[in-house]
C-alpha cells in the first residue's frame, strides 16, 4: 500500500512540475561564419602531404593514353558517334562472353544516352576519359526475349524517339508508330530468341524500358566500363561508325 501511494505522489509532483515549469527556452545560439569554397580558401598543408603520393599514382594512372581519335566524340543526334561507338562495344564485349559462356550470339545491344556523361574531344584519348564518360557501375546484362516481346522495345522507340544509342538495329518511325525495324539487316521472327545486350540499369526498367520485363536477364559481371576500356585499348585508332540506325521521320 505504501508503494502505491508513494507512485501516486510521484506522478501528482510530476504533473504539478509540468504546469508550473516555465517554456523551453533555446540559448547560446551563436551563428557561425560560413566559409565558401573558391580559390582564396587556403589548403591544408598537412593533408596535402598525406594525399600527395597517392594522387601522384593515380594522376599517372589516369593520364596514360589508351587510344586516339582523330574526331571528336560527342553524344550529339539520333545517331551520334560515340553512342554509335559505345553500343557497338557493347555489342562486342557481350557476344564474346555470350559465345563462350552460353554458346549463343548476342543479336544487338541498347544502352541510354543518359549513361554517356560526357564527350571525348579529338586527339589523344586517355584512362581518364573514359571514367568521365562513363562514371557509374552499371553492368552487362544480356536479356533474352522472344521476337513478338521485342515489339515492346520498338514501340518505346516510336513513342519517345530518344537517341538512346543501338548496335545491329535499325528502327524507323513515322507519326509516332514503328514503320521499319530490322535486327542485323533482318526482320524480326516472332517465335525465335533474340539475346540483346545491355546494362543492369536498363535491364531492370530504367528511363521506363519495361519491355524488358517480358524477358530473361542474365548477368555477364562485365562492367561497362572495363569493358570500353578494353576495347579502346584495342584500337589505338578509334573508328566510329556513322551509319543511321535511328530514323524519325516527322520528328519534333
Amino acid at each position: 500500500m505504501k508503494n502505491k501511494f508513494l507512485l501516486l505522489g510521484i506522478v501528482l509532483a510530476t504533473l504539478s512540475a509540468c504546469k508550473t515549469a516555465s517554456p523551453l527556452q533555446v540559448a547560446n545560439v551563436k551563428t557561425q561564419k560560413n566559409i565558401s569554397i573558391n580559390n582564396e580558401l587556403k589548403n591544408d598543408e598537412e593533408f596535402v602531404k598525406i594525399i600527395e603520393p597517392y594522387k601522384q599514382k593515380l594522376d599517372k594512372e589516369m593520364n596514360q593514353k589508351i587510344s586516339h581519335t582523330n574526331v571528336d566524340l560527342t553524344k550529339q543526334g539520333d545517331n551520334s558517334n560515340l553512342g554509335n561507338l559505345l553500343a557497338d562495344y557493347t555489342f562486342e564485349g557481350a557476344d564474346v562472353w555470350a559465345k563462350s559462356k552460353l554458346n549463343k550470339n548476342v543479336d544487338a545491344a541498347l544502352i541510354n544516352i543518359g549513361g554517356i556523361r560526357t564527350t571525348i574531344g579529338q586527339g589523344d584519348i586517355f584512362l581518364k576519359n573514359v571514367f568521365e564518360v562513363m562514371p557509374f557501375e552499371n553492368e552487362v546484362v544480356i536479356v533474352k526475349m522472344k521476337g513478338s516481346d521485342l515489339q515492346g522495345l520498338f514501340d518505346y522507340y516510336a513513342e519517345h524517339q530518344v537517341n538512346n544509342p543501338v548496335s545491329h538495329l535499325y528502327i524507323e518511325t513515322k507519326n509516332g508508330q514503328p514503320t521499319t525495324t530490322l535486327i542485323n539487316g533482318k526482320a524480326v521472327n516472332p517465335t525465335q530468341d533474340y539475346y540483346i545486350a545491355t546494362s543492369d540499369y536498363l535491364a531492370l526498367g530504367g528511363d521506363n524500358m519495361k519491355f524488358f520485363a517480358k524477358g530473361e536477364s542474365i548477368p555477364t559481371g562485365i562492367k561497362m566500363r572495363d569493358l570500353f576500356i578494353d576495347y579502346f585499348k584495342k584500337n589505338p585508332e578509334v573508328v566510329v561508325n556513322t551509319d543511321v540506325r535511328l530514323n524519325f521521320i516527322g520528328k519534333k
